[in-house]
């Protein structure tokens, strides 16, 4: 059973992307997938520094996420869009993990992960100018990131208003499907 961690690249309580990823969530348990979800939020972090990291080391909650990283086969990752690319709190969360430590590289975190990426919107495009430049970043570090991706548009409209479900969940169901059978696959190949 792949182990996969799921987080949300926004802190706003009624987020769409928050939302998304619990749907998401729902959907890799249901295929198979043993899910870790976090909340950014729990995880506070400076703005990228080396001036800081110099001085006082790699944050605590840096070190958290990096063993959290570390701990998983695969990621799952769904995030708003600004100003048509990744958010600053998703970003600097990946920097922070991206950090050498005590001689260790800071790729190690991201090696033989694979990645499903998602994106919600309330308007037409749904967030997908922002998964291209996620897809870079992540491909940088060593994460597969899986050919599809899912980017919810509309997503205003496209919960449900009384249980919170997502109204047409078959394409997120697909993709969420693909990373737990690639996932399970690589960790057989690897173990």
């Amino acid at each position: 059973m792949p182990k996969i961690l799921a987080f949300a690249g926004s802190l706003r309580r009624d987020s769409w992307n928050r939302k998304l990823i619990h749907a998401a969530v729902e959907a890799a348990r249901a295929a198979g997938g043993e899910v870790t979800l976090i909340d950014l939020a729990d995880y506070p972090l400076p703005l990228m520094d080396e001036d800081l990291e110099a001085r006082d080391g790699l944050p605590a909650n840096a070190q958290r996420l990096k063993a959290l990283f570390k701990a998983h086969d695969a990621l799952l990752i769904a995030s708003p869009e600004y100003n048509s690319s990744v958010p600053p709190l998703l970003k600097n969360t990946i920097d922070w993990v991206s950090r050498e430590w005590q001689g260790e590289s800071g790729l190690v975190p991201y090696q033989n992960k694979v990645a499903a990426i998602l994106a919600a919107s309330p308007g037409t495009f749904g967030g997908m100018r922002m998964l291209p430049h996620l897809r870079q970043i992540l491909n940088t570090l060593g994460v597969l990131v899986l050919p599809g991706q899912f980017s919810l548009s509309h997503a205003d409209k496209a919960f449900d208003e009384e249980n919170g479900a997502l109204k047409s969940p078959a394409r997120l169901h697909a993709l969420v499907l693909d990373l737990v059978n690639t996932s399970t696959a690589l960790v057989r190949t690897a173990g």
